[in-house]
């Protein structure tokens, strides 16, 4: 099976702890790297994975607040330092425009690379970026600034072609790709075999889902139902939802109702304030609800 897998880099919230690290992960989905925002651990926590930072072709933002945005004039800046000549994309809500024209201007000027800016509409579900390997979908969110999350959407594959079929009815190499998208075969004799008779499905595409920051926010439920697994914060615990909602982030018993309504494969809460110091107690709290559940971490590796 080809490679589905979730980096945590960093995912603390604003104020960096001795604990954890601002907002950062990379999605591997076949051997194609993809940043989910960008704070001050993108570049040593992208070091430790081991991954070749020069595969990342993509990089997501929620929203212009610091502990999402401030890694990005380092990486940009690194990357020109390594020689990279293919363009970067960059996708996230208008309001990064700015401050990312102001990083290119002040330290990245005379680059070998270029860096591509892609507006995102916060307000939508939309497909932002598709290729060959995923689609990505953006999820509406509600924060103090205009904010959405992504979805990694694996493309659907092709079925497989049974080989006893190819053998039994002398099926040529240069027909296979053919029969894989969908064409009946006809032997010489005049006999009809269906599609579906030659071939098995295809295996079901996999999925994960990325909401930070963002107020307790039912309605994103049918954005992210049926993933594989989904991060949400957890930015409090459930003795702290006044303070949540105040600030617009969501509690650990909140995010679990959020995976259970969604009918989610597996959760995982982030997005820590600097004020827990017990997240063993938010992990109780969520499991209480969605049993499977699990703590985010710095190096902490999540394959689907």
């Amino acid at each position: 099976m080809e490679e589905f897998s979730v980096y945590i880099l960093g995912c603390g919230s604003a104020k960096p702890t001795l604990r954890h690290q601002p907002s950062c992960q990379v999605v591997n989905v076949h051997d194609k790297l993809y940043m989910i925002d960008c704070g001050e651990s993108a570049q040593m926590g992208f070091a430790k994975t081991g991954l070749n930072i020069q595969r990342l072709g993509h990089i997501f933002i929620t929203h212009n607040h610091g502990d999402h945005v401030f890694g990005l004039p380092g990486l940009l800046s690194t990357l020109a330092l390594l020689g990279r000549t293919a363009d970067l994309h960059i996708y996230a809500p208008r309001t990064l425009q700015e401050y990312l024209d102001t990083v290119l201007r002040i330290y990245c000027d005379g680059m070998d690379y270029q860096v591509l800016f892609h507006a995102v509409d916060p307000c939508l579900n939309q497909v932002v970026f598709q290729d060959r390997s995923v689609r990505v979908e953006s999820i509406p969110l509600s924060h103090r600034l205009p904010c959405c999350g992504y979805r990694f959407v694996e493309a659907t594959g092709l079925p497989h072609i049974r080989r006893e079929m190819i053998d039994a009815f002398h099926i040529p190499i240069s027909q296979i790709n053919n029969i894989k998208m969908g064409a009946s075969w006809t032997t010489p004799d005049g006999t009809f075999i269906p599609h579906e008779k030659l071939t098995t499905p295809a295996r079901q595409s996999r999925s994960y889902a990325y909401c930070s920051d963002t107020v307790f926010k039912p309605d994103i439920v049918p954005y992210v139902s049926h993933s594989d697994l989904l991060y949400h914060e957890a930015t409090y615990s459930g003795e702290m939802e006044l303070r949540a909602t105040q600030t617009l982030h969501t509690t650990a018993p909140q995010a679990a109702r959020i995976a259970l309504q969604a009918e989610v494969g597996k959760l995982c809460i982030g997005h820590f304030s600097a004020r827990i110091r017990n997240e063993q107690a938010l992990l109780d709290e969520a499991k209480a609800i969605f049993p499977n559940c699990v703590l985010a971490n710095e190096g902490l590796v999540i394959k689907l």
